[in-house]
């Protein structure tokens, strides 16, 4: 069986994994590709080209219909199969450094769950409170944003923005307005309300930022920035004399750096206060740091929050009670505010980005490599 389901159904069927649940919407051949060589008089047979619910949790039982008409006894099996194999993962792997400190954020039986795959290079989810609520995120080099969005037990994901300029993180202001980081167009843009896509800020000092790469918004509006060059355009020359952080206020249109002494910043994060900016360096360091942020929007500081034992950080979030999740090698490594490390949620692919969001915000989704995952938390990101 394949484990890939919600990427070669992504076009023309509708994949869901929610609550144990998995949702189907489409066609015999399709279902066919993924339950073996079954003749296609057999299919006729077993099902109609309708909506199926399975229960992914019990693997012998009988399915439960949304609609649709089919034969039972064959189809509870295929349909258990191919819902385990795809995106319902096994209980989560867990590595556990402060018993007491992890139980209060994770429950001993959650299950991380898969949601999509087959994408190329997953990064920059945002939880958008517009609606019901969905997520944004990007798959760079497909050029593309992406939008998953849930209701009652579907969750559905089709394509939000392409071309994207090879986006990679994503945030939203105090508007709810969405904010990327174009690789490609060396910018950070906006979408406005009425669905202009803008130039937020795409150059320092006149010259152009060398690709911007994560991005987070405070209070009073100003725009914080990471530029390494990972995503520069190939033919195109460097154009900053170095990796910087940088903070911009649009209400001055004035772009300032933040921090120089960087090898290659990359994701970052305020304290739920804003007193405090973790940034993370995926360069030779592999390390996090954490600056004071001063009333005139400067830092001071930046000592060396932790140190990633395991690949690099990439994206980090920090929860409501000020510890720090970020993505590393082997998964997602949780921090306490005083930099010891609470545990691990193991992923099977490398993360590269991850955020709270869901209706409670109590869901922590994970973009890793080809893959988006999520695991239900018993907290959530700051208000």
């Amino acid at each position: 069986m394949h484990g890939t389901l919600a990427g070669r159904f992504e076009e023309n069927l509708v994949v869901g994994f929610h609550h144990g649940s998995v949702l189907i919407s489409g066609c015999i051949n399709a279902l066919q590709s993924f339950c073996g060589n079954i003749p296609m008089k057999i299919w006729k047979l077993l099902v109609t080209p309708q909506i199926l619910r399975v229960n992914t949790d019990a693997f012998m039982k009988r399915p439960r219909i949304a609609t649709g008409c089919f034969r039972w006894n064959v189809l509870a099996t295929l349909f258990a199969l191919a819902a385990s194999a795809s995106g319902r993962l096994p209980a989560a792997q867990f590595e556990i450094f402060d018993k007491a400190g992890f139980e209060a954020i994770v429950s001993a039986n959650v299950k991380l769950e898969r949601l999509a795959t087959r994408m190329k290079f997953t990064e920059g989810p945002v939880w958008v409170n517009r609606d019901a609520g969905y997520l944004v995120f990007s798959d760079i080099p497909s050029d593309e944003l992406k939008i998953l969005t849930v209701k009652d037990v579907m969750t559905l994901l089709k394509s939000y923005r392409k071309p994207s300029s090879n986006a990679n993180g994503n945030t939203v202001d105090r508007q709810n307005r969405l904010i990327t980081c174009e690789h490609s167009g060396r910018r950070v843009s906006i979408l406005e309300d009425d669905g202009t896509l803008r130039t937020l800020v795409d150059r320092h000092d006149g010259k152009k930022f060398n690709s911007p790469n994560d991005v987070v918004v405070k209070s009073d509006g100003s725009v914080w920035f990471t530029d390494p060059p990972y995503g520069l355009p190939k033919g195109e020359n460097k154009e900053q004399e170095g990796n910087y952080v940088f903070r911009f206020d649009p209400k001055a249109k004035a772009t300032a750096i933040v921090a120089k002494d960087f090898d290659m910043p990359n994701g970052l994060c305020f304290s739920p206060d804003e007193k405090k900016l973790y940034i993370a360096d995926s360069g030779k360091p592999h390390h996090i740091r954490v600056f004071d942020v001063q009333p005139d929007g400067a830092v001071a500081g930046g000592g060396v929050f932790c140190v990633i034992d395991n690949g690099v950080p990439d994206g980090i979030r920090c929860d409501a009670q000020g510890r720090i999740f970020s993505s590393a090698g082997d998964g997602v490594h949780i921090l306490s505010p005083d930099g010891k490390l609470i545990g691990k949620i193991l992923v099977p692919e490398t993360p590269a980005n991850l955020c709270f969001g869901g209706v409670d915000g109590k869901t922590l989704f994970i973009t890793a490599q080809t893959s988006l995952y999520s695991i239900q938390l018993k907290t959530q990101g700051p208000k």
